[in-house]
């Protein structure tokens, strides 16, 4: 019988945030090659919201990971809670990247950001209360 990992949410967070990555990259990849822009956006919309969504991923997703991790390790805050925090990270970065992409969900850009900075925010919050 396996371990229960010591860090569950970061674990999953990161192997959804894996996923999620890969495609942002393939699109971007699969749009250069369809428009046969080897640098650059060369003033295609679709590839430069690609790169955009790609971009905003790799910026945020670190720290995302970051704080749930020594969330996690340094057990400041209930499992339930972690948790939250990891599904309201993923679902902030899924509703982002769809808006970027302008892939019609409404105000989901707008709505992902929100979400993102709240967590980042209660994460933060967690983290400095645990140093009390």
């Amino acid at each position: 019988m396996q371990a229960i990992p010591a860090i569950p949410a970061t674990l999953f967070l990161t192997a959804i945030f894996a996923v999620m990555l890969t495609v942002l990259s393939l699109l971007v990849s699969l749009q250069r090659r369809s428009a046969k822009i080897g640098t650059g956006d060369g003033d295609n919309i679709v590839l430069r919201r690609r790169i955009r969504a790609h971009g905003n991923f790799i910026e945020n997703a670190p720290l995302l990971v970051l704080v749930c991790a020594v969330l996690e390790i340094s057990a400041t805050a209930s499992s339930a809670t972690i948790w939250a925090l990891a599904v309201a990270f993923m679902v902030a970065r899924l509703l982002h990247a769809l808006g970027v992409l302008k892939i019609p969900v409404v105000g989901s850009q707008a709505v992902g950001m929100v979400l993102q900075h709240v967590a980042i925010l209660i994460g933060a919050a967690l983290l400095l209360r645990g140093l009390i």
